[in-house]
């Protein structure tokens, strides 16, 4: 089970960090993602880094804004989210992977429940 939380509104420019808590996984044996969905969109990923939290993987809208981590001995990813627009306005999910491909729906085993991320004035 995969509970994310940290959502919420916040301005343009501004600062979130959204945090995944697992339980009933062997969480170490997971790569880690995060996920978005806006409204009328496609769940697209956001960020997700390897069971070690040696490799990172960002998508180009996010990167050198957003950072993505991991603590094992917490069973917890987290995502910083730094300088926000507009356009990350989105459902965020968190997401345990059965392969590499980071970047595809298809290669997540587990996903959890979202957590509104809103940025407006």
């Amino acid at each position: 089970q995969l509970q994310a939380s940290g959502g919420g509104l916040v301005q343009p420019g501004g600062s979130l960090r959204l945090s995944c808590a697992a339980s009933r996984v062997t969480f170490s044996n997971y790569a880690m993602g995060w996920f978005r969905q806006a409204p009328g969109k496609e769940r697209d990923v956001v960020a997700a880094i390897s069971w070690g939290g040696h490799y990172a993987y960002y998508t180009d809208p996010v990167k050198g804004r957003f950072t993505i981590s991991r603590d094992n001995a917490k069973n917890a990813v987290y995502l910083q989210m730094n300088s926000l627009k507009r356009e990350d306005t989105a459902f965020y999910y968190c997401a345990a992977y059965g392969s590499t491909r980071y970047d595809q729906k298809s290669s997540v085993k587990f996903w959890g429940q979202g957590t509104q991320v809103t940025v407006s004035s």
